[in-house]
């Protein structure tokens, strides 16, 4: 068990960094305009963030020990077609969960 002198130092001086990066960005440049070359690449921070999550789900499935398997494969497939023919994270998102949904009740 960690002791609870580490503990509450780990999570103070988490709360201060994480403080202190948003602070970084809205007290210190809050006010003031970026550059557009900041902006154009600050738009692919959620783009990249959701590939980021999904991608160890799919590789490294805990589900199954470790293991690649069937469904998740095809469920990520089909989630990458529909996200590039619809251009909708919405639609991406709701096939892929039913594709997942359903191959797993089909291959088990």
């Amino acid at each position: 068990m960690i002791d609870k002198t580490t503990l509450w130092t780990v999570i103070i001086l988490l709360g201060i960094g994480s403080f202190g990066l948003r602070f970084a960005f809205i007290g210190l440049i809050g006010d003031r305009t970026l550059p557009e070359w900041l902006l154009r690449h600050l738009r692919y921070t959620a783009v990249a963030i959701l590939p980021g999550l999904v991608a160890p789900l799919v590789i490294w499935p805990e589900a199954t020990g470790g293991v690649i398997d069937a469904p998740r494969l095809i469920a990520a497939v089909l989630t990458v077609i529909t996200g590039f023919v619809t251009r909708s994270v919405s639609a991406a998102i709701a096939v892929g969960a039913a594709s997942l949904l359903s191959a797993l009740y089909l291959l088990g």
